[in-house]
């Protein structure tokens, strides 16, 4: 499960950021999670709250949005949503897709005290 090993990440980049801006507590955690990032966000949510204990996020509430999936069509020259890798353009049935968005996988803001 590599959630685990994302999650422990998380944590020693929010531990950092604690020292670094001087902050005690999280309150809340706002996680992107992109639908193409190949990770699961139940998992994210079970293994932050494992890691997080004994840290200044323990407790936290974790927020996740979840960006879609975006492609360059080189067939029809536009942008478009996908759900998953490898499917085809909704509009010209093409598979020459680059992907451009929905990868992602960051802390994208946090609450503190």
């Amino acid at each position: 499960m590599h959630e685990m090993a994302l999650s422990e990440s998380m944590i020693l980049i929010i531990e950092q950021e604690a020292v670094r801006q001087r902050f005690d507590r999280v309150k809340t955690v706002c996680l992107e999670i992109g639908v193409l990032s190949h990770a699961e966000p139940e998992a994210m949510g079970f293994c932050f709250e494992a890691v997080s204990r004994g840290t200044v996020a323990e407790g936290a509430r974790l927020e996740i949005q979840r960006p879609p999936g975006e492609a360059w069509c080189m067939d029809c020259a536009g942008t478009i949503e996908i759900a998953r890798r490898f499917d085809p353009c909704p509009r010209c049935g093409g598979h020459q897709l680059q992907v451009t968005g929905g990868e992602e996988l960051r802390v994208k803001e946090l609450e503190v005290v």
